[in-house]
């Protein structure tokens, strides 16, 4: 085998390709890397790379014209620009494993600020009045986490130290350690009632386009509060808004939407009792993703299977 055939070479696409492409090279020396911030760049640096690293939305407006490429690596968790791409003729991985932990503390942070009433409590000190609410706890609440991969896994496992009762929502409703019960998507009916908290960790795909809609969104209960760290596609917004103006829902956290950065003239802004996060539950830090890449790197210069492949018919 050649040193070529060793070590293939990469073309990084990312906005912060230094950063990964120090990290590659410190591990594997060895290995020829090419680095672009955007499509256009990658167009410019692309030389019959076999293997593309990064941003999958700007790799999949090169990928057309990069035809060698047999392996793309994403260093995100979500890889719908790709799926929405013709091309299929490559190997398609994700990352898993390493968001987790950054999304079950956002999560865990909000339920705890929706229970002890942060934001109301910091409204009246601004307004300068001596506010006696009381605070719940989450203790003994009851959250549903749609999704039940390796990042709902870890929300249900912070969420069970808390103390609270978990139950999930998945495609086949097949039972995963962490979950008292899991319901098929078939029995969503089922899960949504008597729910505290509800969080959609869903992938972007045709089985969870509106999943929450006007009817699903009623069956919460009115005192339910709603987190979507997945994908905005889970979620019809104008019911979630209206459900939110009517009262029908208490609250709701929102970290991903179908255009961002959001509108200014987007009605989501000046919803009740809705909070605005710039999807950032979970950021793709170089030092995380890297070492999935190089796992895979391995593997791939090996000619063995990859982890974490992505099924195109599936969506993950």
């Amino acid at each position: 085998m050649s040193e070529q055939e060793r070590s293939p070479s990469v073309l990084i696409v990312s906005h912060d390709a230094e950063d990964l492409a120090k990290l590659v090279a410190e591990a594997e020396p060895g290995i020829d890397i090419a680095i672009a911030h955007d499509a256009r760049e990658a167009a410019d640096a692309y030389s019959d790379q076999r293997v593309a690293f990064g941003s999958p939305q700007a790799i999949a407006a090169a990928l057309p014209d990069m035809t060698s490429v047999e392996w793309v690596q994403s260093s995100w968790a979500g890889v719908a620009p790709l799926l929405e791409s013709k091309r299929r003729d490559y190997i398609l991985t994700s990352i898993k494993g390493v968001f987790g932990a950054q999304m079950a503390e956002y999560v865990a942070g909000y339920l705890m600020a929706h229970e002890l009433r942060i934001i109301r409590r910091y409204d009246e000190q601004r307004a300068r009045r001596w506010w006696e609410g009381v605070s719940g706890s989450v203790k003994g609440k009851r959250i549903g986490i749609m999704g039940t991969g390796s990042i709902g896994s870890d929300i249900a496992r912070l969420a069970a130290q808390l103390g609270m009762k978990v139950t999930g929502l998945s495609r086949s409703g097949s039972a995963v350690v962490g979950f008292e019960e899991v319901f098929p998507v078939a029995r969503i009916d089922e899960f949504l009632p008597n729910l505290d908290y509800l969080v959609a960790v869903v992938p972007d795909t045709p089985l969870t386009d509106n999943l929450l809609d006007a009817r699903t969104l009623a069956l919460l209960p009115v005192h339910a509060c709603f987190v979507n760290v997945g994908r905005a596609n889970v979620v019809d917004d104008v019911a979630l808004l209206a459900a939110l103006r009517t009262g029908r829902l208490a609250g709701a956290v929102l970290d991903v939407f179908d255009e961002e950065p959001v509108p200014e003239e987007n009605p989501l802004w000046d919803a009740p009792n809705l909070l605005i996060t710039a999807h950032m539950a979970a950021v793709s830090h170089p030092e995380l993703i890297v070492p999935v890449f190089l796992e895979n790197y391995a593997r791939f210069a090996k000619g063995q299977d990859l982890v974490h492949v992505v099924d195109f018919d599936k969506g993950y």
